[in-house]
């Protein structure tokens, strides 16, 4: 066997190895090491989250982080296929996966299909697994959405109202499960992306003002967000109740103090802070990594958001720096509202950390969306590359 079937056999097996990317640009070079040392800090932290939960409730306390291992290996090599593919491409596909995913949240709804945990019917059963269509959702979001924004102008408006209302209707079906914070994050990217785009300010402040009546509708319609909002305001209210969660955060993250208490040493996670593994998992991070680590892991996704925003700028297509812009608020974005929503700043909601929470659909999410900036990264390099004709080419040599 010769050393490219080798590489290539390596590749398929372990798609953290690509022996292409020698030859991407240098941001798609950074970007991929960026989201792999991202991705490597989240396994290890919910290898220390899950151990009490996975030991209590299957006798081996490495039990999610292998199920977790599985999902990382289906997301990198998804993302090893989409930062090969070129992106008109993918946006010609993401059409068709959209509206199969359009139809797997009307089946979340069917009482017989759809499955509810704390409250929300979110997931469809897949065998043993549990599979969240709004979740995969998210990147297709994006590239229909660079998809609708970057060509407004020339579209007919026949056109532009079949599409704007698949993506009302995608926020509504999430909007029902209920899914709040689910169906933010998607207006969110929607909106940035318009804006982005250069659509009129009468139209984008017609949609925010949507959207809000529609959150304002959902919250109305569904006490549990409203006593959510009333435990953000004032959690010590009731400790033992609704502020619960949050005070168990906070604790967790004030006894992190300056260098935390080491990894594994966390104490709010014995069975104390609720799903910290999931929605919560930073706290446990800051516990164990102190007030350093968790500036260490902010910078990072300082980092990424600026290498994002290079990306968006040196993009000279349109409609490839929508792609950037909507990868950036997915990833780092939805970071920064768990984030503050652990730290007390935002009220709880049902958002995951991108590549560090529990869940096989968030994960290959982040992941798909995380190659989409990489292969806006790599074709920078391809649009900057000038082609001399063969004749010149050759008189040049």
């Amino acid at each position: 066997m010769n050393f490219q079937a080798s590489a290539t056999l390596l590749w398929r097996l372990f798609p953290v190895v690509d022996p292409t990317t020698a030859q991407w640009s240098r941001e798609a070079r950074l970007t991929r090491w960026l989201t792999l040392v991202w991705l490597a800090i989240g396994l290890i932290t919910l290898f220390s989250a899950s151990y009490p939960v996975a030991l209590e409730e299957t006798g081996v306390g490495w039990r999610f982080l292998a199920v977790q291992l599985l999902w990382v290996f289906i997301g990198l090599t998804l993302f090893n296929w989409v930062v090969q593919q070129p992106l008109t491409r993918l946006i010609r596909l993401s059409g068709i996966a959209f509206c199969g995913l359009l139809g797997l949240l009307i089946l979340t709804l069917m009482p017989a299909l759809g499955i509810t945990i704390i409250g929300a019917t979110r997931w469809l059963s897949s065998g043993p697994f549990l599979i969240q269509p709004s979740e995969l959702l998210k990147p297709l979001l994006i590239l229909q959405a660079a998809r609708l924004f970057g060509r407004w102008s020339s579209l007919p408006w026949s056109t532009r109202g079949v599409w704007i209302a698949r993506f009302a209707g995608a926020s509504g079906l999430i909007l029902l499960q209920p899914n709040l914070s689910t169906a933010a994050i998607c207006g969110l990217s929607l909106w940035l992306i318009a804006l982005a785009a250069g659509l009129p300010y009468r139209l984008l402040i017609t949609t925010a003002v949507t959207g809000l009546l529609a959150a304002t509708f959902s919250l109305g319609a569904n006490a549990y967000q409203r006593e959510r909002i009333t435990a953000f305001l004032n959690p010590w209210a009731d400790p033992t109740g609704n502020g619960y969660q949050l005070i168990q955060s906070l604790l967790a993250i004030g006894s992190g103090r300056l260098f935390g208490s080491g990894f594994g040493f966390s104490e709010q996670k014995l069975f104390f802070l609720p799903i910290q593994y999931t929605d919560f998992i930073f706290a446990v991070y800051a516990e164990e990594f102190g007030f350093i680590g968790s500036l260490i892991f902010l910078l990072l996704l300082l980092v990424y958001a600026s290498l994002a925003t290079l990306i968006a700028l040196r993009a000279n297509h349109p409609l490839h720096r929508l792609i950037a812009v909507g990868a950036m608020v997915l990833l780092v974005g939805q970071s920064f509202l768990n984030i503050g929503v652990a730290v007390g700043a935002l009220p709880t909601t049902g958002l995951p950390l991108p590549l560090f929470s529990y869940g096989g659909s968030s994960m290959i999410s982040s992941l798909v969306t995380a190659a989409l900036l990489t292969r806006v990264a790599r074709e920078i390099k391809d649009d900057n590359v000038v082609r001399l004709p063969v004749e010149q080419a050759t008189l040049i040599g």
